[in-house]
């Protein structure tokens, strides 16, 4: 079995046992330079905000690829409470809970957020 198909099947297993749960959750998408967090609205899937290091006010202002992942998690975190949700469930997309996933969660829960 490949990495790839590895985290796929991770993923799916991850998002059945959430949608049980039935509370928005906060996705995790990483690349090798950039990481992305989404609230999304588990019920009937619409994306209510997405923090990236591609957007423009993170644009080379961090310092490194643990802080940048803090940052983004801090501000999803924001974002979230805005919206009215602070209890929401961490979707790590099949991605190990380590390293940069393991930052932005720490970020959201110092931002307010709870697992």
């Amino acid at each position: 079995m490949s990495k790839e198909l590895a985290r796929v099947r991770r993923s799916k297993k991850l998002r059945a046992k959430l949608q049980k749960v039935q509370l928005m959750r906060v996705s995790v998408s990483r690349s090798l330079k950039n990481i992305t967090a989404q609230l999304i609205d588990s019920s009937n899937g619409k994306v209510l905000a997405t923090v990236s290091t591609q957007q423009k006010e993170f644009k080379g202002k961090n310092g490194g690829n643990i802080e940048a992942a803090s940052k983004i998690g801090a501000e999803i975190a924001k974002k979230a409470i805005d919206l009215g949700h602070k209890k929401v469930t961490f979707d790590r997309s099949g991605y190990k809970y380590h390293g940069r996933v393991k930052a932005l969660a720490d970020g959201a829960r110092d931002g307010g957020l709870e697992f």
